[in-house]
């Protein structure tokens, strides 16, 4: 059964795909068609409407024929290798139309606050800016509210958060809710069935959305004081129930995925209509209510925001000392305060307006984050002396599974990072790595599946301190 919803699927999608080349061409004739008469398509919406619904499905279909091939592979020696590559596919993607999409906004930010305003500036316009970069000048004016006249070719910023978000979202079944019991659930923290960790998870963006969207709906988007202030107590008790409900790589990530859950749906519930009714009042030449473009302008200054706190959460997940921390919700919250500060003060800079006091805020609030995730001292003693034979033994019974050359945990096919530990040797050459993640942060074992006790970690501590 399996096995034909595949090929099903299969021939699914390649008739999509071929169905949006015939649309395309299509499209251009028309296109090409009523250029001649200097009229416009009268049918471009309807065509638009279509070939995007075609590149929905497209997106869908894929996804399906996905996860009906990981149906196959299930339980065998096929199933690793699969979600490997699918971690690095996606992952490649994620990050190629994130930066698409975080450079986008990054520049049209500093383009809003660099716009000469005042000097030779027309009636019509709110600024201009001369620019030059790889080796020509460019020349770009805003409107107020929109040109007498919309172009007939207008490049629209949308996709890139779409693909992001989309991608992301995707790498997220991949690594944390394909394989729940290992990666999200740490039933040290909550025991919890995967199930009931994915509906979690997901209901979370859902809420935060909601949450937020009523908050930019109401009064309190008039006081920014109180908006961010009010916000960030909202962001902390996320950031603090993620982390007494999952793992703490896979709290750290959701609370960065809620940070892009709601910026994709900025742009997609707030900011692309916005854009859409602007465009289709100065076509039919009709009033514009200039509050649209407000709050356009305000959901994009939010995403601004939310961007650095976001990249933080994507590499977070190679230092433990910040994931595996007592208190990893509280040191999440303060880089997120201050890497949020350095894009505020990146903000006023590019507006020509000097801060003495946000940068260095934020250099010592994200410094206070590094000493309050500074290791502690075990205070276990070490009665006997270790011997190499007797950390090994542990390495054996409780890393092997995932660090060896030929891995039997499941959810990987080679060792992970290319740590394999043959000998004792290969330990002896990682100590100071198995130090900072067994013994200090206790982030490995992952989740601890193979029940490493503390009287073990703290055996390899003291082998650790001995030979030194």
């Amino acid at each position: 059964m399996p096995l034909t919803f595949f090929i099903l699927t299969f021939c699914i999608l390649v008739l999509l795909v071929v169905m949006s080349y015939k649309i395309r061409s299509f499209k251009i004739s028309r296109e090409e068609y009523f250029r001649e008469f200097g009229e416009e398509d009268p049918k471009k919406s309807n065509i638009s409407t279509a070939r995007n619904n075609v590149y929905a499905l497209i997106v869908i279909t894929s996804a399906a024929l996905i996860f009906s091939l990981y149906i196959i592979v299930k339980d065998t020696i096929y199933a690793g290798h699969l979600m490997e590559w699918l971690n690095i596919v996606v992952r490649l993607l994620h990050i190629t139309f994130g930066i698409a999409w975080i450079g986008a906004s990054f520049y049209f930010v500093f383009l809003e606050n660099a716009l000469n305003r005042t000097e030779n500036v027309r009636e019509e316009l709110a600024g201009n800016l001369w620019a030059v970069h790889g080796g020509g000048f460019y020349y770009l004016e805003k409107y107020k509210i929109a040109p007498s006249q919309i172009p007939k070719h207008l490049h629209w910023f949308k996709y890139e958060a779409y693909f992001t978000w989309l991608s992301g979202f995707c790498l997220l079944f991949i690594v944390y809710y394909f394989n729940a019991s290992a990666m999200l659930i740490d039933k040290q923290v909550l025991d919890i069935s995967p199930l009931a960790g994915i509906i979690i998870g997901v209901g979370s963006f859902i809420l935060a959305w909601f949450i937020y969207d009523l908050m930019c709906k109401s009064p309190l988007k008039k006081n920014i004081v109180l908006f961010s202030v009010t916000g960030l107590i909202i962001a902390t008790a996320f950031a603090f129930g993620y982390s007494h409900i999952f793992s703490g790589r896979a709290a750290f990530i959701h609370f960065g995925a809620m940070l892009g859950s709601i910026m994709a749906a900025n742009v997609f519930f707030v900011i692309i209509p916005s854009q859409k009714a602007m465009v289709k009042a100065a076509k039919d030449g009709k009033f514009l209510d200039p509050q649209l473009g407000k709050n356009a302008l305000m959901r994009s200054l939010h995403n601004n925001y939310f961007t650095l706190p976001v990249l933080f959460v994507m590499v977070s997940n190679h230092f433990p000392s910040t994931f595996g921390n007592k208190y990893s919700w509280i040191i999440l919250i303060i880089i997120t305060i201050g890497t949020a500060g350095i894009k505020h003060w990146l903000n006023l800079r590019e507006k020509g307006k000097l801060s003495i006091w946000i940068l260095p805020s934020s250099i010592v609030i994200l410094l206070a984050a590094a000493f309050l995730s500074a290791p502690k001292s075990n205070n276990a003693k070490c009665e006997s002396t270790v011997s190499e034979t007797e950390v090994y033994a542990i390495i054996q019974n409780r890393c092997i599974s995932c660090h060896s050359d030929k891995p039997t945990d499941p959810a990987y096919t080679a060792p992970p990072n290319g740590i394999a530990y043959r000998n004792i040797n290969d330990v002896i050459k990682l100590k100071d790595r198995i130090l900072q993640r067994v013994v200090i942060t206790h982030t490995m074992p992952q989740n601890n599946k193979t029940n490493m006790t503390e009287e073990e970690r703290n055996i390899i501590k003291c082998w650790i301190e001995q030979s030194k």
